[in-house]
């Protein structure tokens, strides 16, 4: 491998702006290729954002041998068929999450990132922006005592219900696909355990439009997580514990300029501010170095595996109206 990653980025998806845009901040990687399944789509998103390289097809961008590593934001019904199509092709993998549709498809793509030896990754970007590392420092050093719960909400008003993916259960949509994976990945990691059991309740069309769940974890800590694709914008992490809080506004968009959390003990409130970052630069970076060095990704694999195994067990319980115990 040449000492810049070039990159190749699997459909047109509107996610991919984010993704160009921290790729360019990384000085040792290049996006190189984008592929769809219509050549002319791919060309014209090539020369709009100046990627030298469009392909008519998936499988021709895989089996080109012009690029390192692949990103996947395809629908989340595709993640697990494509990114082991790519691991089989030689090629590293940042899949774009949800990472799978099941904790099994999840182990699935584990296995083949295994038996061929390539990088295999969640991108979950939010988790890299520093201040999740002061948050945790403060929790550490017991800022707010033992935490007893968590609070997480975020909602958003889809106004495209007739063409948005979001909306196909048949591309595995929902609203816990789209962003309750990110509350369940926050509450695990705040945490630093894995739940026993879950408990939820859905409003469902095609898919879950709104989803409130809960999860019970080991060290005796609850939390509680909200999501919706049908509510005017809102989003707010709340950690609780025996002497204090920590609340937080827009936990997985935390900015590119300083950004801040509230520390409050009784009816004192400190204001703690962290410089921004651009999180899926130091993702990119992290996914890079890790191929370099043949190391893991700061969050295995394995994690991915996990963040399933709470969805599924949400799904099941909203739908046999119980606590379903998180498959370990």
């Amino acid at each position: 491998m040449s000492s810049t990653v070039r990159w190749g980025i699997l459909s047109t998806a509107h996610i991919n702006r984010a993704f160009l845009g921290g790729a360019a901040l990384c000085a040792d990687c290049r996006v190189h290729a984008v592929s769809s399944r219509e050549w002319t789509r791919a060309n014209e998103y090539a020369k709009e954002h100046g990627i030298p390289r469009a392909f008519g097809s998936y499988e021709e961008l895989l089996r080109s041998g012009e690029v390192d590593a692949i990103y996947n934001p395809l629908p989340n019904s595709m993640h697990c068929e494509w990114t082991i199509r790519a691991l089989e092709a030689g090629l590293h993998v940042l899949c774009e999450k949800p990472f799978a549709v099941t904790a099994d498809e999840a182990r699935q793509m584990a296995e083949a990132s295994k038996r061929t030896g390539k990088l295999l990754a969640e991108a979950f970007m939010y988790r890299y922006h520093p201040i999740y590392d002061r948050i945790l420092e403060t929790i550490k050093a017991g800022g707010i005592g033992q935490i007893v719960a968590i609070r997480v909400t975020q909602n958003f008003l889809m106004r495209d219900w007739a063409t948005n993916i979001r909306a196909s259960g048949e591309l595995a949509g929902g609203a816990t696909m789209d962003v309750g994976c990110y509350c369940i990945n926050f509450c695990r990691r705040i945490l630093g355990e894995e739940p026993a059991r879950a408990f939820a309740f859905e409003r469902r069309g095609n898919v879950d439009n709104t989803l409130s769940g809960s999860l019970e974890f080991p060290g005796g800590a609850i939390a509680q997580f909200q999501v919706s694709m049908e509510t005017n914008g809102y989003a707010r992490a709340e950690i609780m514990g025996t002497a204090g809080l920590i609340l937080m506004d827009q936990p997985f968009f935390p900015g590119y300029n300083d950004t801040q959390f509230t520390l409050r003990r009784g009816t004192e409130d400190e204001v703690v501010t962290v410089p921004g970052a651009n999180c899926y630069a130091m993702e990119i970076q992290d996914f890079a170095e890790a191929m370099r060095s043949n190391r893991p990704t700061r969050w295995p694999v394995d994690d991915a595996i996990k963040n399933m195994a709470v969805i599924d067990a949400c799904y099941q319980a909203a739908k046999e109206g119980r606590a379903v115990a998180v498959e370990r």
